[in-house]
C-alpha cells in the first residue's frame, strides 16, 4: 500500500487532461466488433482500460499496444466480426464497466464463461442481467449472488424492459450486443432515465464504428438487428471528470489551465463548467482549453443524478465554499468502487470538513479551509484525487493512505500534481 505525504501548497500550470476512460472502453470494444483492423489512438493504459483490452482478447480479438507519447498509446485492434471465446475466464479486475459491458457480448456465443473480478467490484449489482438470463433461459450461476458469474446460453433479440435509476452500463452493455442479433430489439426505459451523458456516448462511439441505435426521447431505443461493426481510425477526446480535479484546483488556490478538451463533448461531466459558474467560479473558456482561477465561491443546490462521478469533487469545492450546498440524486453512488457518499463525508470530516450524509447525497456547510491529517483512499480513485485537491487548502500536511488507488483510471495523476507544483513524499507501508 502506498502512502501519499503532501505538504499545502497551491497548483499553478497547465494540464494536459488524460483521455476519456469511459470513451476509451466503448471505442475499444467496438473496434474489437468489427471485421479488421482498427486504430484507436489517444489511450492511457490504466488497470481498467487494461482488463477491458484483455476482455476483448479473451472474446476474440487481437490486440498490439504501440506508444504514441508520453504515457499516451495507439492501440490496434483485429476483430473478427464476431465473438469467439478463445478463452473461458474473463479477468475484470476491479472495473465494472468491463464487467457489465463485456457480459452481453458473452452471452453471443452459445459457451460457458466465467467472470472474475476483485475488491467492490464482486459483490456489485448486476441483477438487471439475472433478470433477462431468467427471462430467455441462459444458465448462470454465480457466489451467492457475486462473482464469480458463469453464464451459458445465447442472448435472443426481444424487449428489454430496464429501470433507469439503475446503472446506465446494463444499457451500453445491450447496446453493444444487441445489433449483432439475427432480429430487431428494443430497450425500454421503465423510469427516468438517470446519467444519459453516458447513454449518448454510447450511441455516439457505435455510430462512429457504422451501427445506428434509434434514441425516441430516452424512454425506448430501438435497436436493428443484423448490422455490422465497421473497422476506423477513432481518436479518444480528453477526460472532464478528470479535469473537473484540476479545475477545482484551479479555483481553490491557485491558477490550472486543462487542455485537449472538446468543448462540444457529450460527456455528462461538462457541466463541471456550468457548476464552477453556478457557484461563482472564475473559468475561461478558450478553444480547447479550460482555464481557472482562485476564487471565493458560493453554496448551491445540486442534482448529481447526471453527474454522480463529480460528488466527490464538488464535495471539496462545496465545503470551501459560503453558506450550504445541497447534492441530490446521488444514491448510486453507494455501489460504486467505495460508497462514495459515506467515504467522502468521511474523510472530509477528518480533516475539519462540515459534511453530512443523506439517503440520495450530501449536505455540506463551508468553512474557510481544512486542517489537514492522516485520510483513507477507501480504494477509490476518485476520493483519493478529492482528498489530494483538499489539500491544497490544508493548514497542515496531509497523509492519504492508499493513495495507488488511482491507477485504476488515471495512473499519471501524481506526476501532473507534481508537475502543478504539488510537494509530495510517496512511501510504501507493508
Amino acid at each position: 500500500m502506498k502512502v501519499i505525504d503532501i505538504i499545502p501548497r497551491p497548483l499553478n500550470g497547465t494540464v494536459d487532461i488524460p483521455p476519456s476512460k469511459s470513451i476509451s472502453h466503448r471505442a475499444i470494444i467496438a473496434a474489437s466488433l468489427c471485421n479488421g483492423e482498427s486504430i484507436i489512438d489517444n489511450i492511457i493504459m490504466s488497470k481498467d482500460v487494461k482488463a477491458t483490452c484483455d476482455g476483448v482478447v479473451s472474446l476474440g480479438a487481437e490486440i498490439d499496444i504501440q506508444s504514441s507519447y508520453g504515457n499516451r498509446y495507439s492501440i490496434i485492434i483485429r476483430g473478427k466480426g464476431r465473438i469467439e471465446a478463445k478463452e473461458k475466464f474473463i479477468d475484470c479486475v476491479e472495473s465494472g464497466s468491463t464487467l457489465r459491458f463485456l457480459i452481453p457480448l458473452a452471452a453471443l456465443c452459445g459457451e460457458n464463461i466465467t467472470f472474475h473480478g476483485k475488491g467492490k467490484l464482486i459483490e456489485r449489482p448486476l441483477y438487471v442481467y439475472y433478470d433477462i438470463f431468467h427471462k430467455q433461459g441462459i444458465s448462470y450461476h454465480n457466489n451467492l449472488g457475486k462473482l464469480p458469474l458463469t453464464l451459458g446460453g445465447r442472448l435472443e433479440p426481444g424487449d428489454f424492459h430496464i429501470r433507469g435509476d439503475i446503472s446506465s452500463q446494463f444499457i451500453t452493455g445491450l447496446m453493444f450486443a444487441l445489433p449483432l442479433l439475427n432480429g430487431d430489439s428494443r430497450i425500454i426505459i421503465n423510469t427516468a432515465l438517470e446519467s444519459k451523458g453516458y447513454v449518448d456516448i454510447t450511441i455516439d462511439v457505435l455510430k462512429s464504428f457504422g451501427v445506428n441505435i434509434l434514441n425516441e426521447d430516452y424512454k425506448i431505443f430501438k435497436i436493428r438487428g443484423n448490422q455490422v461493426y465497421k473497422p476506423r481510425r477513432y481518436s479518444v477526446e480528453g477526460d472532464f471528470s478528470q479535469a473537473a480535479f484540476w479545475l477545482v484546483a484551479g479555483i481553490l488556490a491557485g491558477s490550472v489551465e486543462c487542455g485537449g478538451l472538446d468543448m462540444n463533448s457529450l460527456q455528462g461531466d461538462r457541466d463541471i463548467i456550468n457548476i464552477i459558474k453556478k457557484m461563482g467560479g472564475n473559468i475561461e473558456i478558450k478553444d480547447r482549453d479550460l482555464t481557472t482561477h482562485k476564487s471565493i465561491t458560493s453554496g448551491v443546490s445540486i442534482d448529481a443524478s447526471q453527474i454522480p462521478d463529480l460528488v466527490p469533487i464538488i464535495s471539496v469545492i462545496a465545503s470551501l465554499s459560503k453558506g450550504t450546498t445541497i447534492i441530490k440524486g446521488a444514491s448510486r453512488l453507494r455501489i460504486k468502487e467505495s460508497d462514495r457518499l459515506k467515504a467522502i463525508t468521511s474523510e472530509l470530516s477528518k480533516i475539519g470538513g462540515r459534511i453530512k450524509d443523506i439517503k440520495d447525497g450530501l449536505i455540506i456547510d463551508g468553512i474557510d479551509s481544512f486542517e489537514g491529517g492522516i485520510v483513507d483512499s477507501w480504494n477509490d480513485h476518485r476520493i483519493v484525487m478529492a482528498m489530494a485537491i483538499a489539500s491544497t487548502r490544508c493548514k497542515k500536511p496531509l497523509t492519504i493512505v492508499g493513495g495507488e488507488s488511482v491507477e485504476k483510471s488515471y495512473p499519471g495523476f501524481w506526476e501532473d500534481f507534481k508537475k502543478l507544483g504539488g510537494d509530495i513524499c510517496e512511501r510504501d507501508m507493508g
